[in-house]
């Protein structure tokens, strides 16, 4: 099952130095997810060849505009293109105000109908169960609402082993059960033990992606063990004042939540303005956690495939 995240935006607050605001793009399993959708979203998604009519969901962490003043546009051209099948869009409750207002004004009624799905700050809340995966809000501490989002894989069927089946002629309509575990009793009467018979599937992989938030444990639980853990890095630790003052996180503090929480593997973005170059973010995360790796624009990260 093909899991992976590709870069967009990995710049803070505003464009620059050819860094652009937050936004990524999820394929899974050839279905695309759009994470956030800074202004500059459309160009990047040109650049990199994402085709907007293949999403079908986009998840919006916060109303700064750095992680949302492209979706009007975006959901403008879909329109303009011809999109006819629905929109699913988890957000705050306030953005289909906004939406609804620069629609009104514009005198636009879109040709395909949008679902809104509002994230609450409370607590964790599973807000989409599909084929293939399940998405939880992860409550951060920012200055304003904010929430990340969990993608956790569902666990796939069993396997079969072709040979033995074959071997033993096992009719193809037993195939379904066998994969979801069930022994097989042939016509003589012999139980066949699943195991025999079938190879697990591999072990479910998550993606936490945690958009703008102050270090703060309350959410490291629910990030446990992530495959892939995104983390936002907005300043070097010797900034870390500045970053409890605007509820931001450092390079540093980002690799301590991947050491305690147990992520395999960390991507730093969400880089302030200041940093024309990225290199001292980097090196400072690996000082703590080794295999950290930088969300440059473009680059894609295989979680599973």
């Amino acid at each position: 099952m093909k899991f992976e995240v590709t870069i967009l935006g990995s710049s803070s607050a505003t464009p620059i130095f050819n860094r652009n605001p937050t936004a990524q793009i999820l394929n899974i399993n050839e279905k695309l997810y759009l994470v956030d959708c800074a202004e500059g979203t459309q160009q990047q998604m040109l650049k990199f060849d994402v085709k907007g009519s293949r999403i079908d969901y986009i998840f919006i962490s916060h109303l700064h505009g750095d992680h949302y003043l492209g979706l009007v546009g975006l959901m403008s051209s879909m329109h303009l293109n011809g999109r006819t099948k629905e929109l699913k869009l988890f957000c705050p409750a306030p953005l289909k105000e906004i939406i609804d207002l620069q629609l009104k004004y514009s005198e636009t009624k879109l040709h395909y109908p949008v679902e809104f799905v509002f994230t609450r700050t409370d607590s964790p809340d599973v807000i989409l169960d599909n084929q293939d995966i399940t998405v939880e809000t992860i409550p951060l501490d920012h200055r304003i609402p904010c929430t990340g989002f969990l993608f956790r894989q569902k666990k796939r069927l069993r396997k079969l082993i072709k040979d033995r089946i074959e071997e033993l002629q096992i009719p193809v309509q037993y195939y379904t059960a066998l994969k979801k575990g069930k022994d097989y009793e042939a016509n003589d009467g012999t139980i066949y033990k699943n195991e025999v018979l079938t190879t697990d599937s591999a072990e479910p992989k998550s993606y936490a992606y945690c958009s703008d938030t102050l270090y703060n444990p309350k959410y490291f639980e629910q990030i446990t063990g992530a495959t892939l853990l995104y983390h936002e890095a907005t300043f070097l630790n010797d900034m870390v004042d500045r970053a409890n003052q605007t509820h931001h996180t450092t390079a540093l503090q980002a690799a301590q939540v991947a050491i305690t929480t147990g992520a395999e593997k960390l991507i730093i973005g969400h880089f302030s303005a200041r940093y024309k170059t990225l290199n001292e973010l980097l090196d400072e995360a690996q000082t703590v956690f080794p295999n950290t790796e930088l969300a440059v624009e473009g680059k894609t990260f295989v979680i599973s495939e």
